[in-house]
């Protein structure tokens, strides 16, 4: 499969394998990607440590608001736009107050945008980082808010690798981390819950049969297209699967075009790592 993969144009990195295991096929794994919204498991993962450790109350209601501070310093607070978002549910409630469970899950199964600030501004960017360096990321970094672009003009951005997103659905599914776990088992379970109600079953879950169960968080924007997911076939064990692709585009038509394709390529490689599932033992040394 390598091969077919060198000839696309762009970069496209792959993690498959078993949960708790090694993986059993890697290509550019440890490539830095622009995140898009697959940093929201990261979020996702910070708000259930803080309600764990008695910081926040999930189920407390907070005000839907659409100013944000910027991770820049010497920034003012910037907004989203509606039209970039996905999700209008979060939109139709701005001045209401809802409850904090109730964006993590918009967060995360319509990807909304201001729902992620919101949680981001009650989290804080510090216990996102925490979340990456307990699932033993190595390159992966949240350094700012969506539509932040007083930060992004500064070099702060949003990174993720291949490897680092399998190491972080690997520690909500399986519990098992280097430096320690990510949540207790109860919170990853509830985390695994909101995961696998995504709506949004595009890209790698358009590679699998109809009906089956995975936990996965998507995201794109121009140039980019990502998947990361648990699959839970009801014939063999779970396992682990992460695509992230990164293009250089040149106008907008293109982006289209590239897009789709992509979504296609995730989509194809989805349905080859479907095919092995029976067979996704460790890869031997050396490859």
């Amino acid at each position: 499969m390598d091969e077919w993969l060198d000839g696309l144009p762009g970069t496209t990195s792959v993690y498959a394998g078993r949960l708790a295991a090694p993986p059993t096929w890697t290509r550019h794994a440890q490539a830095t990607h622009y995140a898009a919204s697959t940093m929201k498991v990261a979020v996702l993962a910070a708000l259930y440590r803080a309600a764990e450790a008695g910081r926040l109350d999930l189920d407390a209601p907070v005000e839907v608001r659409n100013r944000f501070t910027s991770a820049r310093p010497d920034a003012p607070a910037y907004s989203c736009v509606r039209q970039h978002d996905n999700d209008g549910a979060v939109w139709d409630r701005l001045g209401e107050r809802v409850p904090l469970r109730w964006l993590a899950e918009r967060m995360i199964v319509m990807s909304s945008n201001l729902a992620a600030n919101l949680v981001i501004e009650h989290v804080g960017l510090a216990a996102v980082a925490e979340v990456w360096a307990r699932a033993g990321a190595r390159h992966s970094v949240t350094g700012r808010g969506i539509e932040d672009f007083a930060a992004r003009e500064a070099g702060i951005t949003n990174l993720v690798t291949a490897a680092d997103l399998a190491a972080l659905l690997d520690a909500v599914a399986s519990g098992t981390t280097v430096p320690g776990p990510v949540a207790s088992p109860t919170a990853c379970t509830a985390m695994l819950d909101v995961l696998c109600a995504q709506q949004i079953r595009q890209d790698l879950a358009e590679g699998l049969p109809d009906g089956t169960r995975l936990a996965h968080k998507n995201g794109w924007v121009r140039g980019v297209r990502h998947g990361a997911a648990v699959v839970f076939p009801d014939d063999a064990p779970a396992y682990l699967l992460v695509v992230c692709t990164s293009r250089s585009l040149r106008d907008d038509q293109r982006s289209d075009r590239a897009d789709r394709a992509a979504r296609r390529l995730l989509a194809d490689i989805s349905a080859r790592v479907w095919r092995a599932r029976h067979d996704l033992t460790p890869a031997p040394p050396g490859r």
